[in-house]
């Protein structure tokens, strides 16, 4: 079965940098959608980016565009998203998410556009 583990949180000073792995496994890596969500306490889940993982293709929600960039490497089918200039807002608990064909290119980009999830990696930000 499909399975996603997400590494690379931590607690980081404000200004510094992270870069989160999505380890994704059992899953037509080449031909997908991998995202990046992040959930604070009491908020709902909010989406950072998409890689369409055939081309590369990426997207990012508005509200965060700027400090997150996704990236992958298809050899390891593995997903990156580096944060930079990090904000105490920016604490939550990061997760990747996959999906056969991912959000529709018109529209936001949501949860509910996503089949398989992995676990979370905890980010604080002080």
């Amino acid at each position: 079965h499909v399975q996603l583990v997400e590494s690379g949180g931590g607690s980081v000073q404000a200004g510094g940098s992270l870069r989160l792995s999505c380890a994704v496994s059992e899953f037509t890596y080449s031909s997908g959608c991998v995202g990046w969500f992040r959930q604070a306490p009491g908020k709902e889940r909010e989406a950072i980016a998409i890689i369409y993982t055939s081309g590369a293709t990426t997207r990012y929600a508005d509200s965060v565009k700027g400090r997150f960039t996704i990236s992958q490497d298809n050899a390891k089918n593995t997903v990156y998203l580096q944060i930079d200039d990090l904000k105490p807002e920016d604490t939550a608990m990061y997760y990747c998410a996959a999906d056969s064909v991912g959000p529709i290119p018109t529209e936001n980009i949501e949860a509910s556009d996503f089949t398989y999830w992995g676990q979370g990696t905890q980010v604080t930000v002080s």
